[in-house]
């Protein structure tokens, strides 16, 4: 991408179905979905029932990690578990086409937005747990994971909603072509980028150098794969997905499920590199 594109999002919100960009028609394939009555539609039936099924699967992941108790970054993980259910529920309401009031999709996409920046903080802090800087699960770690989180949430979450309801009018000026949001641009898609590598970098490090395993890295090799696969079909074959199929379905549905497909891989991982039976205080016998 050149330099005069950075910050652009007209030929992202053209070609790809995002959160980010539920403020206008792009041109491009359009989603034609399911024909409703009084001419209404609803579009992306795949990525809704996709985000109902990552729900469970991640609240099932939560009941999961809750009864490895002796297991470290136990709290973190499921802090990271319940980002990605956040962000799952907004999906349904952003990415689903449902026949919403367009507020209420702004609403829930300026959230999915925030989400998405906090959700990926909080994977690249359980990437340094490992490294027990810090007692994993006190009140200081879950602290820091959920002061820090909702800075990402409440910070990013408001710049989308003042773009998308101009509060102050301060990023208007997007809405004109080249859609350029320079803000959302780094914050939304190239800071969680970053973390999303940092914890791919910290992890195999970890497991690599410190616990001198390989088995491991095959979860989180995979997750890696996966979730790739997932940007690739909406960022890039979005469009010849939607063409071929006359509008039915995107790249989104096969972004939604390779998504989940890491998550899980990311919560294997880090079961594989965790102890868990671990002798009980007799006392304490509850971290």
């Amino acid at each position: 991408m050149g330099s005069t594109k950075f910050g652009n999002f007209d030929e992202f919100c053209r070609d790809t179905t995002l959160p980010v960009c539920n403020s206008g028609p792009w041109g491009g394939c359009q989603l034609k979905g399911i024909s409703l009555s009084n001419d209404r539609h609803l579009g992306n039936l795949g990525s809704i029932l996709l985000a109902g099924v990552a729900i469970v699967v991640s609240v099932w992941l939560l009941y999961r990690s809750e009864r490895k108790r002796a297991a470290v970054g136990r709290r973190e993980m499921q802090a990271f578990l319940l980002g990605y259910i956040l962000i799952s529920i907004c999906e349904i309401f952003s990415v689903g086409d449902f026949p919403l009031n367009s507020d209420v999709r702004m609403a829930f996409s300026a959230i999915h937005i925030g989400a998405i920046a906090a959700t990926t903080w909080i994977l690249f802090l359980n990437g340094i747990v490992g490294y027990q800087l810090m007692d994993d699960g006190t009140p200081l770690s879950v602290g820091l994971f959920f002061v820090s989180s909702l800075v990402f949430l409440i910070g990013v979450g408001y710049i989308a909603l003042d773009t998308g309801f101009s509060f102050t009018g301060y990023w208007d000026s997007s809405y004109s072509l080249p859609n350029r949001n320079i803000a959302l641009y780094v914050l939304y898609l190239l800071i969680p980028l970053l973390w999303i590598v940092l914890f791919f970098v910290l992890e195999s490090v970890l497991v690599l150098k410190v616990l001198g395993e390989i088995r491991p890295m095959m979860f989180l090799v995979s997750a890696a794969v996966a979730f790739a696969a997932g940007q690739v079909f909406n960022f890039v074959v979005s469009p010849y997905i939607c063409d071929g199929t006359s509008g039915a379905i995107d790249g989104a549905l096969f972004q939604t499920l390779f998504t989940l497909v890491s998550v899980v891989l990311v919560w294997f991982f880090w079961s594989s590199i965790t102890e868990d039976d671990w002798p009980m205080d007799p006392v304490h016998p509850y971290p």
